[in-house]
């Protein structure tokens, strides 16, 4: 989320939105009481949304994420081109998530790829697995900044 303060266990936007972390089971009924009370407060100023989902990335979380994609686009030739880290980014997003080829406006075709921006810390893991696995295969030197975000992620599949 945007330009958000964390206030306690409350994150709260720049937009009118209050968003809540539950992080186990025991945490769920008196979540849900201080949910109540803020949808029955907010309700006398029109309707509310309230949305159930899982953790979006971190800022650190994307910064890892660039530093390993730099470390690919720098070091691997891919079938005579040179890929850019947004390049690389849509092709390990593909192998993630759904991918598409359409006809192109003008002709030809339109790879339509899957966005990151929502994608949860899960999702993340298994990218970060993905492209160390690559790496590997290509004979990638990985930067510091990119080993902290393999460790990182190892470390968080061990939790």
């Amino acid at each position: 989320m945007r330009d958000a303060v964390c206030m306690g266990e409350w994150v709260v936007s720049e937009k009118p939105e209050l968003r809540l972390v539950v992080k186990n089971e025991q945490e769920v009924r008196g979540r849900l009481v201080e949910i109540f009370d803020l949808v029955s407060r907010g309700i006398k100023a029109g309707p509310v949304v309230v949305t159930l989902g899982r953790l979006a990335r971190s800022t650190q979380q994307n910064k890892r994420m660039w530093a390993v994609l730099g470390d690919v686009a720098a070091q691997v030739n891919w079938h005579g081109y040179k890929l850019d880290k947004n390049d690389w980014k849509e092709m390990f997003s593909a192998i993630l998530g759904e991918q598409r080829v359409v006809p192109g406006i003008q002709g030809g075709f339109v790879v339509l790829g899957v966005s990151t921006r929502k994608k949860d810390k899960a999702w993340f893991s298994d990218l970060f697995e993905l492209i160390n696995a690559f790496g590997a295969e290509h004979g990638v030197k990985w930067s510091d900044p990119a080993l902290g975000a393999f460790d990182y992620y190892k470390e968080a599949q061990a939790a």
